[in-house]
């Protein structure tokens, strides 16, 4: 049995999930989850897919060895829509100049392919750690973080975990989190040749902008965290009216709200509101809140000088990353949801941010080899002894 890498058999597995497409939309992980399935039985694994709509399957694998603490890896199995601009088949794994070329070949089926090739050395290797070793492979990250939330829902008992998202395997300790309200403005629609007798929603909606701006540079952008930044909120959509000579009675406007950790996502809902109310205090806007929009959810951090934060620090030096970190994530990740059942995590993953969701994604074959053995040794220093 295996207690080092075997990068062929890696390749040969990523190539496997890079031919599956798990678009998101629509997911559609059934086939993904199936062989994963297949290669964690063979490994000793006891596996679980846990369906939540149809098609739509997180993978649940459980290895016990003994007392001691639940310990998790945990990634996605969706990609982004694979888009135009390919150089080659994005559904046909492609190796070059040390890069494996697909789409998911760094967000996130090869952290995917590393996490199973770590819990093949782990489950080799029992005399080194006690505990539980999970693997929680989870549909739709992409879009909304359905599966994932879908699984902490049942707060199942987690003490720590590795999220894999693509960092140069760098150490990613905080994310921040989004929040998407759908406000809409109401005027009177009116004929356009006589805007007097209505009211134009457009204009109104303009008017409420002024103060999202306002409120942006005045307060929200002053909150900040030393790995993600600052907070923002801006306004990324907007749609107004319905026929080319009727003054708009309604004005729909997107709100992105970045929080950033510390902030609380009610509180913010809370802010929003209020904006609305100045907004028709000062110019007599009707807005309402009509929706929020999915997003992955909300801020989080876990503490520099917890276990596994120092634990993914040694791993990812003495496996060859420049700078370790730790770092932060300007987006968000599944670290949310894991951390909201009580997990301590990290996010670590080969491959650069930089090139997910764009034609030609590739991951590093230096990076994707030395990703399992980053993964092992981090899951060993958090179950060894039991510890």
């Amino acid at each position: 049995m295996p207690l080092s890498p075997d990068a062929a058999r890696m390749k040969r597995e990523l190539a496997s999930l890079v031919a599956i497409d798990t678009q998101n939309p629509p997911g559609n992980e059934a086939r993904a989850a199936q062989f994963l399935r297949g290669l964690l039985t063979t490994e000793g694994f006891e596996v679980a897919l846990q369906e939540y709509k149809p098609a739509r399957i997180n993978v649940i694998a459980r290895l016990e060895n003994g007392a001691g603490p639940v310990f998790a890896f945990n990634t996605h199995i969706d990609v982004v829509p694979v888009g135009d601009g390919w150089s080659s088949d994005p559904f046909a794994l492609k190796e070059a100049d040390g890069r494996l070329y697909g789409r998911g070949a760094c967000d996130c089926k090869g952290p995917l392919a590393a996490m199973l090739e770590a819990m093949r050395m782990l489950a080799a290797d029992r005399a080194a750690w006690s505990g539980t070793l999970l693997g929680v492979f989870v549909a739709d990250e992409e879009i909304a973080s359905e599966g994932a939330k879908f699984y902490a829902a049942s707060a199942p008992k987690i003490d720590a975990a590795v999220i894999g998202e693509p960092t140069s395997n760098a150490i990613f300790t905080a994310h921040k989190g989004s929040l998407r309200p759908l406000v809409r403005v109401h005027g009177v629609s009116a004929h356009s040749g006589t805007p007097h007798l209505g009211e134009n929603a457009i204009y109104r909606a303009g008017e409420l902008l002024g103060l999202v701006a306002e409120h942006h540079e005045g307060v929200v952008r002053h909150r900040t965290h030393p790995l993600v930044g600052a907070a923002s909120l801006t306004v990324t959509r907007m749609n107004g009216g319905h026929a080319d000579n009727v003054l708009p009675g309604a004005c729909d406007l997107l709100l992105d709200r970045r929080m950033v950790p510390g902030e609380d996502e009610e509180a913010v809902k809370r802010e929003i509101g209020d904006l609305l109310a100045l907004a028709r205090e000062r110019f007599g806007v009707r807005a309402e809140i009509i929706g929020y929009n999915a997003t992955t959810g909300g801020a989080t951090e876990t503490a520099l000088d917890t276990p596994i934060v120092q634990a993914s620090l040694a791993a990812s030096r003495a496996h060859g990353a420049a700078k370790p970190g730790p770092f932060g994530f300007q987006g968000g990740c599944d670290l949310v949801h894991f951390r909201s059942i009580g997990a301590q995590g990290t996010v670590i993953g080969p491959g650069d941010l930089a090139v997910a969701h764009k034609p030609d994604e590739f991951v590093p074959v230096d990076e994707f080899v030395a990703a399992s053995l980053i993964y092992r040794d981090v899951a060993k220093a958090m179950l060894q002894n039991g510890a």
